[in-house]
């Protein structure tokens, strides 16, 4: 074997090598669907509702999959199932908003999580001077611009460049929508729990 056909040879092993790896890591014992979802009912998380303007009308729904990624850039995250009804809408959305719940919205987060209705229909909600619904009395909101879309599983990740937000009603980076009212003073977040919702507050804290 000559040398050039030796330095063809490694580079194909070290392949192999590695998709064997990745082979045997697939074949490890793992969590059943059971097992994880009772894992996560005892992790509590905040509720937010994600909205944006699709075609002409609004888009939303309930998610307790939210996070902060990064201050500096700043970047949060949320996962969405490939098979949600409002998937089509965010794989082409250029911006969105996420609206974080107060703790008297239980009814907000029941009514964007439920299929085959008009989330919208029954108000609550107001429109930024870019378009993008937010929900009324929301603790706060953010407007961001996606920056990617991930796929994992049989979901994906939507990393999100935080553009605009409200906390109490003051607006940073863009104008506050119309009709929200400040939360300074007022409702704790809602909370999501072993398949119910709680409030937090100086009641809760250690």
């Amino acid at each position: 074997m000559t040398a050039e056909a030796s330095r063809d040879v490694e580079p194909r092993a070290a392949d192999l090598s590695h998709l064997e790896a990745l082979l045997a890591e697939q074949d490890e014992p793992q969590l059943t669907p059971d097992e994880y979802k009772a894992v996560f009912r005892g992790h509590p998380a905040g509720v937010a509702v994600i909205a944006l303007e699709h075609e002409g009308r609004p888009v939303g729904f309930t998610a307790t999959s939210v996070i902060s990624v990064s201050a500096a850039p700043p970047l949060l995250a949320f996962s969405l199932a490939s098979t949600s009804s409002s998937w089509p809408a965010v794989s082409a959305a250029r911006t969105l908003t996420v609206s974080f719940l107060a703790d008297h919205q239980d009814d907000v987060s029941a009514r964007f999580a439920t299929s085959g209705i008009d989330r919208f229909a029954d108000g609550g909600w107001s429109r930024l001077d870019s378009g993008e619904p937010v929900v009324d009395g929301a603790l706060a909101w953010v407007r961001g611009r996606v920056v990617q879309r991930t796929p994992v599983g049989d979901s994906y990740l939507v990393s999100l460049r935080a553009l605009a937000s409200s906390v109490g009603g003051a607006a940073t980076g863009g104008r506050a929508a119309t009709g929200g009212r400040a939360a300074t003073g007022g409702p704790s977040p809602l909370v999501y729990h072993d398949r119910a919702y709680h409030r937090i507050g100086a009641h809760s804290a250690l």
